[in-house]
């Protein structure tokens, strides 16, 4: 889509999705973007490489903050949040104020005053185990609700897997482990969906073009074990396997099964879960919608180790050799 003219805030927008995101739409020249993130020394390195956006020291738990910052915006995508699973199992309640109230109030201060509000969410919303993936289940409840209570603003969710390389993910922990020539697994037979970064950003841009009230996205994504990535990364490295970690899952799932009831295909690319019916009473969610979706087959579900499309190791080495490109 094109963003010519379009007044544009991004929360968490220091982060490595942040990042890549304003790069990318700085290109499409829009009226002005905000970052808005609580880390004055991040704003201060990414205002060297991105001097036109305006950075905006603030908290999404902060309600005066967030009902100032979104002030002359069109668009919020929100990227704003506590994810580190470890973390979040053992404070659940700075995960609750962070992914549930900072989203809440958003949510709240952008109804009727913005024109389109993306949400980034994530595979572990899917029967969540954990605190992190339990807050953004409840992220995406908020967003799809929120949908209901204004004709003017679109509401919807992006939810999406582990990203190759950002910070945080097993990539550069494997490449730093890999240098003692051991690396660690937590189970050899551990599967997870991936995304680059640049996919993630067009994925969002394609749902500001397309996207339909109370919907939940989800890209069509590879798979791979873990131990795969490991190899691709360091061939020759003793691999130590030290168990799950707490709150972590063996697979994970992007659709679950009760949620493919309401699933489409679009494009032969994107899924789409519809909304409810009790939610969205005037929306078919039975039928075909448009021209470009299609209906999945019954008892359809996506998860990482059933995932008919799985990464082999040359695929994973030469996604993460475009990193360092």
């Amino acid at each position: 889509m094109t963003l010519n003219d379009s007044r544009i805030l991004v929360t968490g927008g220091t982060g490595s999705f942040g990042n890549e995101f304003v790069k990318t739409i700085l290109a499409q020249n829009p009226k002005t973007v905000k970052v808005f993130s609580r880390d004055e020394f991040k704003q201060y390195n990414m205002a060297r490489k991105y001097p036109d956006v305006e950075y905006v020291i603030g908290d999404v738990r902060d309600r005066y903050a967030v009902s100032q910052v979104v002030r002359d915006v069109d668009i919020i995508v929100h990227a704003a949040a506590l994810k580190q699973v470890p973390m979040c199992e053992r404070q659940p309640m700075e995960a609750i104020k962070t992914n549930i109230l900072g989203t809440f109030n958003l949510l709240s201060a952008s109804i009727g005053r913005v024109e389109k509000f993306v949400a980034l969410s994530t595979d572990k919303a899917v029967n969540p185990i954990n605190a992190y993936g339990a807050t953004k289940s409840l992220l995406e409840k908020l967003v799809i609700a929120n949908g209901t209570l204004s004709d003017k603003t679109k509401y919807c969710c992006v939810r999406y897997g582990n990203v190759v390389g950002s910070r945080g993910s097993i990539v550069p922990l494997f490449k730093e482990q890999a240098k003692t020539g051991t690396i660690t697994i937590t189970d050899p037979e551990m599967t997870r969906f991936w995304i680059t970064l640049q996919e993630g950003v067009n994925l969002v841009l394609w749902c500001l073009d397309n996207m339909k009230q109370g919907y939940i996205y989800v890209p069509k994504l590879k798979s791979s074990k873990v131990v795969d990535v490991a190899k691709a990364i360091s061939p020759s490295a003793i691999l130590n396997t030290i168990g799950i970690r707490p709150g972590e899952k063996l697979h994970e799932s992007l659709i679950g099964v009760d949620e493919g009831r309401r699933a489409v295909l679009i494009d032969n690319k994107v899924y789409g879960i519809r909304p409810e019916r009790s939610l969205y009473p005037n929306i078919d969610v039975d039928g075909l919608l448009s021209m470009h979706e299609t209906v999945v087959e019954d008892g359809f579900w996506y998860g990482s180790n059933h995932n008919c499309e799985q990464l082999t190791i040359p695929e994973i080495q030469e996604r993460i050799n475009g990193l360092e490109e």
